[in-house]
């Protein structure tokens, strides 16, 4: 029998489920824009635009200038990028088209602040009251004769350094709006008390993605000032400063170049014994000793050398951005498939502006760029010197702002983009519709099947299949993507998997008794509830110690009575996991109360796990095991 606790958890279920049966069906529809060439990806944003950094709230890039509009109704910011952005209720910001007011002069005043201000603010409604901007902010109730700091707290200013303005809102003078490099910062008391308005204003200072989820790793980028951060698995409030070993290695490769070739060195890659090096003036050195000895693999050009990517598994074939030149037509994505011997231009196609980023899929060709007017997909031999076929550009609901980064996850399956001041979004890869995939419905990865399970067909409308000779039930059917269950009969090692479609298309499967695998969303963040309120679990509603966790997965093979493959399971009494199932948490073994088909759906299982007096809290890494196979690891977040 269900515990009673079923009931909200079976509610919360349903309702996260249709969410993610919705959000599939759109980012995976992917199809050519109405509008010209070009596929349109239902793109879908990891994280905001904010940072933690230990000052009074998380912080973003640098703004110039924040200004109220004559009622007071309104706050403008104009970010370092020259973007204006509006807010009306200081949280939702919208890209607007205005020019920011002349500042008034302020009244003489009889003091200043020790520090040099860099400007003085006079309030319309009160006449004794003045701002001062410094390396703090001050406000003087005396016309200038007395000076309170406003930020400084143990030496240094709790809203961050390089104050650039201050308004005062037309309505009340004790609401007042300073913008400095680390953003947009409210008082309404005066300055006695601060909060940011950085959560979801478009300035994060973006300039490459180090990493993609996977396992109990989140999203990894490079900001400008800011260094290195993450976006956690379940994390739901800024980013968090992180490392990034890779980097640290590119870093280390960078400066042997620059030590050999000299500092107009600009970039620099190595994988194996092979390395890359760029110029400012657009030339490419090639290395085949991990940078030791360099020969001239490119002569000068017109634009400087800007990024690498290179295929670790075979790092002779390369590619090189390069930086657009004013008034030129000069490469900007640049091929080698020989270690640098030669370079090929495949630029052709693409819209001015630089290149900042690329990413390649050796599997299929597939090149990714990202550009100052937004991604584009091409492709290419992967064996032979030729020009790349047409860009397409990747449209869809991608904001309007140049594109930093791009890249893939391990498997090649979700394509990530990095954009200057919005921050990441994720898609289903669109170049597997040259090579479709199927993969756990759960994290997408390559794994072998197992009786009952969840599996997605990526890059292909599916309408009937076949496990053999069993028919096998077609849960969702999309242009690029399908859902499909495999029959509780089936048998291993290996079935013959055929996918009738818009084509026919046959996969040998390994098929194993168990695979297990968590389900998990394209940010990393698990499936997991708790198992008293349905609720999921994340950052903001941690696990506790002595608590039920409710792991919503697939693959964990067959079911005690016997269940129809493609019916819902019972809301009472639902059928028992045949295999033993185990439960981990940080390295340590967890109890396990239940393992069921999760009641009303088809192919979830729910693995029910008692949570012990804990004494490390924090995120810990989860992961179950069903016939001695482990699943993959996913990060649960647990307080007292």
């Amino acid at each position: 029998m269900c515990h009673s606790a079923s009931v909200p958890a079976k509610k919360t279920l349903a309702r996260w489920f249709l969410g993610l049966l919705l959000a599939a069906v759109a980012a995976l529809a992917q199809r050519p824009a109405d509008d010209g060439p070009g596929l349109r990806p239902s793109w879908r944003k990891i994280g905001n635009t904010a940072v933690e950094t230990g000052l009074a709230s998380p912080v973003t890039g640098p703004v110039d200038r924040v200004w109220f509009s004559e009622d007071g109704g309104t706050l403008f910011a104009r970010t370092s990028t020259g973007r204006t952005y509006a807010t009306r209720d200081l949280e939702t910001w919208q890209a607007v088209s205005v020019t920011a007011p002349v500042d008034e002069p302020a009244s003489p005043v009889l003091a200043l602040p020790l520090e040099s201000p860099e400007g003085l603010r006079s309030v319309r409604s009160a006449s004794s009251r003045l701002y001062a901007l410094g390396t703090n902010v001050f406000r003087s109730d005396d016309g200038g004769r007395h000076w309170l700091n406003l930020t400084r707290f143990r030496e240094s200013s709790i809203i961050g350094s390089e104050m650039r303005d201050l308004a005062v809102s037309p309505a009340n003078p004790d609401e007042i709006v300073v913008a400095n490099d680390s953003g947009v910062w409210r008082s309404a008391d005066g300055g006695l008390s601060w909060s940011g308005l950085n959560q979801d204003l478009p300035n994060l200072p973006v300039r490459r993605l180090l990493a993609s989820p996977a396992g109990i790793r989140g999203v990894k980028l490079l900001l400008d000032g800011l260094g290195i951060v993450e976006w956690a698995p379940g994390e739901k409030l800024a980013w968090r400063r992180a490392g990034h070993p890779a980097l640290i290695a590119e870093q280390a490769a960078l400066l042997l170049a620059r030590n050999r070739l000299g500092p107009e060195v600009t970039a620099a890659a190595v994988a194996g014994d092979l390395a890359y090096a760029g110029g400012s003036d657009g030339r490419i050195w090639a290395s085949s000793d991990q940078g030791q000895t360099w020969r001239l693999s490119r002569p000068a050009g017109l634009g400087g050398v800007r990024s690498f990517h290179l295929d670790a598994r075979e790092p002779r074939i390369a590619l090189a951005a390069l930086a657009a030149t004013a008034g030129e037509e000069s490469p900007r994505v640049l091929r080698t498939i020989n270690g640098g011997i030669f370079w090929d231009d495949i630029t052709q196609g693409l819209p001015d502006g630089n290149v900042n980023g690329l990413f390649a899929d050796p599997s299929t060709g597939a090149i990714y760029v990202a550009t100052d007017r937004g991604v584009y997909l091409s492709f290419a031999d992967r064996y032979a010197p030729s020009p790349a076929a047409a860009w397409i550009p990747l449209r869809g609901n991608l904001p309007d702002a140049p594109a930093m980064d791009v890249s893939l996850d391990s498997a090649g399956n979700q394509l990530y983009v990095a954009l200057e001041g919005h921050g990441v979004f994720a898609a289903p890869a669109p170049h597997r519709f040259r090579n479709p995939q199927v993969v756990s419905a759960a994290d997408f990865s390559q794994r072998p099947a197992a009786p009952g399970s969840l599996l997605t067909v990526l890059g292909a409308r599916v309408f009937r299949a076949q496990a053999g000779v069993l028919d096998v039930p077609v849960l969702h059917s999309a242009e690029l993507e399908s859902q499909i269950q495999i029959p509780f009969e089936t048998r291993g090692p290996r079935t013959l998997l055929s996918l009738d479609g818009a084509r026919s298309l046959t996969f040998e499967l390994p098929v194993l008794p168990v695979s297990p695998a968590i389900f998990i969303d394209p940010d990393g963040t698990p499936l997991l509830l708790d198992g008293d309120s349905g609720l999921l679990l994340d950052a903001l509603n941690p696990a506790r110690s002595h608590s039920r966790v409710q792991v919503l997965a697939t693959g964990l093979g067959r079911v005690r009575p016997d269940w129809p493959t493609g019916l819902a399971a019972p809301l009472q009494d639902p059928p028992r996991v045949v295999a033993p199932v185990e439960a981990w948490l940080d390295r340590e073994p967890v109890e396990v109360t239940r393992a069921i088909l999760a009641p009303g759906f088809v192919g979830f299982y729910l693995v029910e796990v008692q949570l012990p007096s804990i004494t490390n809290y924090g995120p810990a890494e989860l992961y179950i095991q069903a016939g001695g196979l482990a699943s993959n690891r996913v990060r649960v977040y647990i307080e007292p």
